[in-house]
């Protein structure tokens, strides 16, 4: 049977999980290789959970000369969270915290 769930990919979300291969390969070049326990990564993922929310607010709330930016900015924050989840699952089954 075909998995219903395939068939919504789109030439997008190919786009999309280039980009965050690319922010994980910035985290790379950045940080190195990570091995956190889980409890901290959700720490580092919640903390670019509010960077998305801030960028949100600063969207909804700011002036209408910079909506196209926040709305940029947000997009950008997206991708480093998607990221940042990333490499906690890649922590975690390097570690086997699974």
């Amino acid at each position: 049977m075909d998995n219903p769930i395939i068939k919504e990919i789109t030439p997008q979300t190919d786009i999309v999980l280039a980009e965050v291969r690319g922010e994980r390969e910035r985290q790379e070049a950045k940080w190195g290789q990570q091995n956190r326990r889980p409890h901290i990564y959700s720490i580092i993922l919640n903390e670019e959970v509010g960077e998305v929310n801030k960028a949100i607010c600063e969207w909804y709330f700011g002036d209408a000369d910079a909506t196209l930016q926040n709305l940029k900015d947000i997009r950008s924050e997206l991708i480093q969270v998607a990221a940042v989840a990333v490499a906690m699952v890649e922590s975690m089954d390097r570690n086997e915290f699974n």
